[in-house]
């Protein structure tokens, strides 16, 4: 099984340009997670006729957003956080605010793991969402992935909006403490990692310097500056079922590339 994430920036307008319906056609993944979908269902002509759709779309129009498109069919599909985990969170109500109605968790259960599909908010570049990400954000979604652990394996894919270690972004040294690269951000990788989960790109390319998404000034991706802050993590017991974990730069489309999971 191929399971792939791709944060599209935008989904009308990656299919306006053909490069989503080329990548379908090429790749066949088996189950496609998309974050920055930026459109309710309906609003995009999607025509993926194999393809089961599963939507979160944020209530502000052309803004965040979640899909899933699979060719399995899920036993359960779940939107955003259970109650049960934002009542534990301390300062949920106060300073998750419009968060809430943002689109940015989605959840597929099949036989042998759930997937949550993550949009992970940004941390601003005046760090205005720091604390709502490192106090909030992250403490929940680590509380959703131990839960749903609890009951079967989990797979969480999606852009992170951090890149977690030095050898994931081209320039550390200068972008030490901005956003993406604080060490907030860089702490709530490591307590999912922490907590029973793989970065599965890293357990199969410790030394690998490789990045996911590139800005668009500058020619960034041309010269290959970039960061690698789309994941797929997973339970650590689905280790053994890893057969590939890869970064697909050569795809064009979005300022992100896709990324790519495969189970045996």
């Amino acid at each position: 099984m191929k399971i792939y994430s791709w944060n599209v920036n935008g989904l009308r307008a990656i299919l306006k340009k053909g490069n989503l319906q080329e990548f379908i056609a090429t790749e066949q993944p088996d189950i496609l997670c998309l974050q920055e979908t930026k459109a309710q269902q309906g609003q995009a002509e999607v025509d993926f006729l194999e393809y089961e759709e599963l939507w979160n779309s944020a209530e502000r129009a052309g803004y965040s957003g979640t899909a899933i498109f699979t060719k399995v069919k899920p036993l359960s599909v779940r939107y955003g956080f259970p109650e049960d985990i934002t009542a534990n969170i301390a300062g949920w109500e106060d300073d998750f605010g419009d968060a809430r109605k943002e689109g940015r968790v989605l959840t597929a259960e099949f036989d042998g793991f759930f997937l949550i599909d993550t949009y992970v908010p940004n941390e601003k570049d005046d760090l205005g969402r720091l604390k709502y990400r490192e106090l909030v954000w992250d403490k929940a979604l680590l509380a959703y992935m131990k839960q749903l652990d609890a009951e079967k394996p989990v797979i969480v894919c999606g852009d992170f909006n951090v890149a977690h270690e030095e050898i994931d972004l081209a320039r550390p040294k200068q972008n030490e403490g901005h956003a993406g690269f604080t060490k907030e951000g860089r702490q709530g990788m490591t307590n999912y990692l922490s907590n029973g989960f793989i970065d599965t790109f890293r357990a199969l390319h410790p030394d690998t310097i490789q990045y996911s998404w590139w800005s668009y000034r500058g020619g960034a991706r041309a010269k290959n500056v970039g960061w690698r802050i789309d994941y797929f993590l997973a339970s650590e017991r689905l280790r053994e079922r890893i057969i590939a974990a890869e970064i697909c730069d050569e795809i064009m489309g979005s300022d992100h590339c896709p990324i790519m999971l495969e189970l045996k």
